[in-house]
């Protein structure tokens, strides 16, 4: 939490406008209700910069890394699988696919800024829903035919993307922009989009920590031992769908962050979710702010895809921690 909260200073006070990190600290005190009398100490400029633009799009991407965080955890906690994503069960293009069919006509403006993330947010919805009932057999639900459920339908609808880039001439970039995620030129409903889903979903999931545990020991085991598997499997995937595609709905695609986070918190501190899932959230936080902060300045005054960042930062350490346990299996088998 100390962390989280140094992050999210230290990245309010980066940007071309040259605040101190002393101006950064007092408009944010002089801005607090209670005080609420920046305007005597400050330019507007300076407090627009900080509490609109800065402070909003900080807080955005915390709450966007810790619901993909959450839902990268949960999966691999359901499918027992470290490398499971958020994207497994194709959630993030079936959101793509309504984002990219609102853009494509031109409705992206029908509801304002709510426009998107709904449509967006309904359609990731459905995907999982259509997923769950193709891998459903007699009531069951087996993980490896979830998962390659998943993966056709993401294979599909990944299809049809492309179909409408193809097809779109004046919005082909802000469609590929959406798809490559970004979180630039987003405001504070987007915030308030995010944080009911967290907070809500947040407890829900730290319950079913203690069932995660004994699901890892196998579906049989947990049965015997009182869960309720196919309850507890869909209930979770459930919710880490509802974070994924409310996180997806407003950022656009953002890999590697539900998949690298929970890695290297469990070489951290171990497999039991009690402790994954909240320490998830933070640290799903803190990437995605330090990522945030790469892209803003990197190319300053242009902007990087947030998801291109992502990327390019959690593919090597994902590869580090891939090839550092292959050794480490090696040098257990050769003992």
């Amino acid at each position: 939490m100390l962390l989280l909260f140094i992050t999210i200073i230290t990245a309010i006070t980066i940007g071309s406008s040259g605040i101190s990190l002393a101006d950064v600290w007092g408009i944010l005190w002089h801005s607090l209700p209670f005080n609420d009398d920046a305007q005597l100490y400050y330019s507007n400029g300076e407090i627009a910069i900080v509490t609109q633009i800065r402070l909003s799009r900080v807080l955005l991407a915390a709450l966007v890394g810790a619901c993909l965080a959450l839902a990268g955890v949960g999966f691999q906690g359901v499918l027992r699988n470290p490398l499971a994503d958020p994207y497994t069960l194709g959630v993030a293009s079936g959101s793509s696919v309504g984002a990219a069919f609102i853009i494509l006509m031109g409705y992206q403006m029908l509801l304002g800024l709510w426009t998107i993330p709904l449509v967006a947010f309904g359609t990731g919805i459905v995907t999982l829903f259509g997923v769950i009932a193709l891998a459903k057999t007699q009531g069951s639900m087996q993980i490896q035919t979830l998962v390659l459920a998943g993966v056709i339908i993401q294979s599909f609808l990944g299809s049809f993307v492309s179909l409408m880039v193809s097809m779109s001439e004046g919005v082909v970039n802000q469609i590929l922009f959406w798809i490559m995620g970004s979180i630039s030129m987003k405001s504070w409903e987007h915030v308030y989009i995010l944080f009911p889903f967290l907070i809500i979903t947040l407890p829900i999931l730290m319950y079913f920590g203690q069932i995660l545990n004994l699901l890892a020991l196998g579906e049989r085991e947990a049965a015997y031992m009182g869960v309720n598997v196919e309850r507890s499997k869909i209930i979770v995937l459930i919710l880490c769908t509802l974070l994924t595609a409310a996180a997806v709905s407003v950022s656009g695609v953002i890999g590697f962050v539900g998949l690298v986070v929970p890695h290297l918190l469990r070489l951290m501190v171990g497999p039991d979710y009690r402790i994954l899932i909240p320490l998830s959230a933070i640290g799903g936080g803190i990437y995605m702010i330090m990522a945030d902060t790469v892209a803003r300045i990197a190319l300053s005054p242009k902007e990087l895809p947030l998801g291109v960042v992502t990327a390019l930062i959690g593919a090597p350490i994902f590869t580090y921690l891939l090839t550092k346990k292959k050794h480490k299996e090696g040098g257990i088998q050769s003992l």
